[in-house]
Order: C-alpha cells, then structure tokens, then sequence
C-alpha cells in the first residue's frame, strides 16, 4: 500500500509518497519517480566519454579521482555521467523535496551491479549550493577540482509541451535568478574550472565569457577556466 512521506517544503497540491518502485512525486495525475538505472546504456565502457557534458568536465589527468561540485544537481543524472567518467561528484541541492527523492533514487541505484561502484562516488549536499562553495576547502589540488552549473532554463512562452516530471519539478524550483551569486560563489571555490550547460543560443551566464564551449545540437556546456597548472583536454 502507498504510503504519505512528510517532507517540509511540499507546496499544497504535491504529495510525496512510497511505492513499489521508489519514492514518487504526485499533483494526483502526474508522478515522478527518480531513475538512475535508465542511465545505463549511457554509463558503459566507450560510450561516457562521448557525452557532451564529461568531454566539457574532464580532465587531463584524470587520475586519483578527481572532485566535481554538482550545484544544481536536480535528480542526479548529469551527476551520475560526471562518477561514471571518474569524478568524486557533491551534488548540491537545496530543495528539500527533491534532494529526498534524490537520495531515494541513490539508494535503489546502489543495489544495482552496474551502478553500485559509480555511486559510491556520488554524495549527496542538502542545503544552499551557493554557501556551500563559498565555504568549500580542497582536501587536494584545486588543479584537480571542478565545478558544473546547470541552472533551471526560464520556460520558453513558445514551447508548451514540457516533459511531465518537469511539470512536477518546476513547482518546486524556479529558474535561476541570481546568475552572479551563482558563478561568485563558484569562483571562491577556486577550481581548475567551471562548466555552465546553456541553452544552445542562450545568452552567458552572468554575462561570463568563457575559455571554450562544447555545443551539440540543442545545448552548449561554457567552459571558464580558472587554474591553468592542468589544462583541461578541452581547451
């Protein structure tokens, strides 16, 4: 039988609740569900080095697993790309609501062969990601630290058809609307560099140009970079 989870943050309308197959979000007609075994085929040997976001994100030297701070993490999947090409991923998220079904959808993840080494890179950070940066520490090289922004699109007036679990997301969070906090509190974090996914045609991230960008079809990652001891394959 489902069961009601009290999470603080809920907005009146959504219900978080426990199924068969995982923590889910529910408004009553639309559900999601996190899934990070879907990511598999995406995941194996040849393949996660062709993804646009890790060819952006890595390293030269990839070697002694190097750090990523995920700070806009969502439900984990651009994390899940970035451990499987090597890094030690933070995922930063602030939402309550979703950083429950976050950490629901890594648990049942980690009991699954093929995804149970790459999650034991992913760590889970509730809380504001802009403080966190701030406040951030490399235990290491900061030549070996990177930092990805992914913030939320402002929805397109022209474009209604919106995947359903984003309907359920975007009642929950907002499109960013401090860019410059966001990349400040990137910058005092002091990494190798930083990696912002845009819109292919958006506009800059605060207005940042950046060292290089990757660009496919729809989306272009914006490469700024910071520390210059370890230059990126990328730039």
């Amino acid at each position: 039988m489902d069961a009601s989870i009290c999470c603080p943050g809920l907005p009146d309308g959504l219900s978080l609740i426990r199924e068969e197959n995982g923590l889910t979000l529910t408004d009553g007609k639309l559900k999601m569900t996190g899934d990070l075994v879907k990511m598999i085929p995406r995941i194996k040997r040849g393949i996660v080095g062709t993804e646009l976001l890790v060819r952006a994100a890595r390293l030269k030297d990839m070697s002694g697993s190097p750090t990523l701070i995920d700070a806009t993490a969502g439900m984990g999947e651009d994390s899940l790309l970035l451990a499987a090409a090597g890094f030690n991923v933070v995922l930063c998220e602030y939402n309550p609501v979703i950083a429950a079904l976050l950490r629901d959808s890594l648990d049942r993840a980690s009991l699954v062969p093929e995804l149970s080494g790459i999650i034991g890179r992913m760590s889970v950070h509730e809380g504001d990601s802009i403080e966190y940066m701030r406040n951030f520490r490399s235990s290491g090289d900061s030549s070996s630290l990177v930092v990805y922004l992914d913030p939320m699109f402002p929805e397109r007036t022209k474009n209604a058809m919106i995947k359903k679990k984003f309907q359920l997301l975007q009642q929950l969070e907002l499109p960013c609307s401090n860019e410059s906090d966001l990349l400040d509190a990137a910058i005092c974090a002091q990494p190798h560099k930083i990696v912002i996914k845009r819109p292919l045609k958006g506009p800059l991230l605060a207005g940042a140009r950046p060292s290089y960008s990757v660009s496919g079809k729809a989306i272009r990652f914006d490469c700024i970079v910071l520390n210059q001891q370890s230059p990126s394959s990328g730039s």
